[in-house]
């Protein structure tokens, strides 16, 4: 695993989008495609209105892009909760890409834990039974989650399932994400938490006893192509 401490946020995300274009240049080079899942949150939408500059947007090859999602909330893809919204309006909008390749986490008229077994039929579409993405883009919140995985919960234990979706009482909610074995196959993972909040969980994360029902965040395997991207305020 390689750590990553920035001293200020505009370098971090920087990285991060320098990282999302190196990652799909090699891709296409490699097997002619770039699959992605993608997070929400602050630090994912700073990044992606970095992609969607003349900058980076400009490097990419927009149509052999495949855009999944990790996790998302049970809500209509025009709900401000909305993951996959969030993603249209700083990037996907911006962007030349194909709209057959965009695979948001949400349908309307079908339950969510039916959705989800149609979702890993989409994954399997696109990378076959291996199930291997090119780059994961993972947060990490204050209790240890990532993605749809928190802490306590029955999702921790799921070792078949690459996709699932549950009742999520503390939030009163459906949550839909890819699992951690699915997590685990991929080529490359990042993942992005900083700030005085993330001290704790980021400690217990990189050198505590490994305790996944209370820092979901240890489920990643620590492998040479995972990365953390963080800053002084969460590592020091």
């Amino acid at each position: 695993m390689n750590i990553t401490i920035f001293d200020d946020l505009d370098t971090l995300y920087r990285k991060a989008a320098d990282r999302f274009a190196e990652l799909s240049e090699r891709s296409v080079q490699k097997h002619g495609k770039f699959v992605v899942a993608l997070s929400g949150g602050s630090s994912p939408k700073a990044i992606f209105n970095l992609l969607a500059t003349p900058e980076y947007a400009d490097k990419i090859e927009w149509g052999k892009v495949y855009f999944f999602w990790v996790d998302e909330r049970w809500v209509s893809l025009t709900d401000e909760k909305s993951n996959a919204k969030m993603t249209f309006e700083t990037l996907l909008n911006k962007v030349p890409v194909n709209r057959d390749h965009i695979f948001p986490m949400y349908k309307d008229g079908i339950e969510p834990e039916e959705y989800a077994k149609e979702y890993e039929e989409h994954i399997i579409s696109v990378l076959g039974k291996e199930g291997v993405f090119d780059f994961i883009l993972l947060g990490m919140g204050d209790d240890g989650h990532t993605a749809s995985l928190f802490p306590g919960e029955k999702i921790l234990h799921e070792k078949e399932k690459w996709v699932d979706a549950y009742y999520l009482k503390p939030q009163e909610m459906f949550r839909i994400t890819l699992t951690a074995p699915l997590i685990n196959k991929a080529e490359n993972i990042l993942v992005v938490a900083f700030g005085e909040s993330k001290k704790h969980a980021l400690n217990e994360a990189l050198k505590g006893e490994y305790n996944p029902e209370l820092y979901p965040i240890q489920l990643i395997e620590k492998k040479e192509t995972f990365q953390f991207f963080t800053d002084k305020k969460a590592i020091g």
